[in-house]
């Protein structure tokens, strides 16, 4: 049987736009996470203070995309960044069907173990985290340092930090979280896999930074994505929102859920400056 000349070209063309896609995909997955900031003014600061937060999300580590070492040149571009506080919005593990390479706790979070000594750390279960071995996690980070919040509440550096365990799997407690902190009179920043309680944080409470969606991970070429893992659509998926007085923060994460790919979206280190406000009422 003979194939014409335009089945020919059709099926060229149909190998040259699966390759193409191919090659974008695998860009879009392995490159160096993107650095998005966002500078906010902060009430509780003195006049000479700031303080710069990294959150990173959804590391993800497994093969063949983020595995412990690529993880561990992250950590030196977080390094550089020289943080006040690096706080982890979960999923640090990855036990996806698809990944080539699983890996233990203690290899999986090894990395972590370097970094930025100076800065104060502090990481939140995701849904990942409890599906593997929450319990494990968590005594693996503290042992490299880093301190987990699972609805609970403290203070670094001055800043009054909420924690909350992971929403997806039921494990979120909001009230809770709100009772152990001095609103309204100091604001806080609550650290949250997902972004979706951001919408039952009252008024002015402070500022919301989240992982979790991964910003839909496979996006459309002209923005927004299909899925986005989250109750509200695109409403928290992605970037920056404000509400009610309060700001919240979604990051893309770093590494990939189900599929070991991303298309049209790229991974994230967000950098949160907060500086003092400058408008300062005038003295009589």
């Amino acid at each position: 049987m003979r194939i014409s000349k335009h089945v020919r070209i059709a099926v060229l063309v149909l190998v040259v736009l699966l390759g193409s896609v191919a090659a974008k995909a695998w860009h879009d997955t392995m490159r160096d996470p993107v650095v998005q900031r966002v500078e906010l003014e902060w009430d509780a600061l003195e006049t000479s203070q700031t303080h710069r937060i990294v959150l990173l999300a959804d590391l993800h580590v497994s093969g063949p995309d983020m595995p412990p070492d690529r993880l561990a040149a992250i950590v030196e571009q977080v390094n550089a960044i020289r943080p006040t506080i690096i706080m982890i919005a979960g999923d640090l593990v990855s036990d996806k069907r698809t990944a080539t390479r699983h890996y233990s706790v203690e290899e999986a979070l090894a990395p972590l173990a370097h970094l930025y000594p100076a800065a104060v750390k502090v990481a939140v279960p995701g849904n990942h985290d409890h599906w593997r071995d929450i319990d494990a996690i968590e005594a693996e980070l503290v042992g490299h340092g880093i301190t987990v919040l699972r609805n609970e509440v403290a203070e670094f550096a001055g800043i009054t930090v909420g924690g909350l365990d992971d929403d997806f799997t039921g494990q979120a407690d909001l009230p809770a979280v709100l009772a152990g902190l001095e609103l309204p009179d100091r604001p806080a920043i609550l650290l949250s896999h997902s972004p979706d309680p951001f919408a039952a944080v009252p008024p002015k409470t402070g500022i919301m930074l989240a992982g979790h969606t991964h910003c839909g991970q496979i996006g459309w070429p002209w923005g927004g994505s299909p899925a986005t893992m989250s109750r509200y659509g695109q409403r928290y998926s992605c970037g920056v929102v404000e509400e009610q007085g309060n700001v919240l923060v979604t990051s893309a994460g770093l590494g990939t859920s189900v599929l070991p790919f991303r298309l049209f979206t790229q991974p994230e280190i967000w950098v949160i400056d907060l500086v003092p406000p400058t408008k300062k009422a005038a003295e009589p």
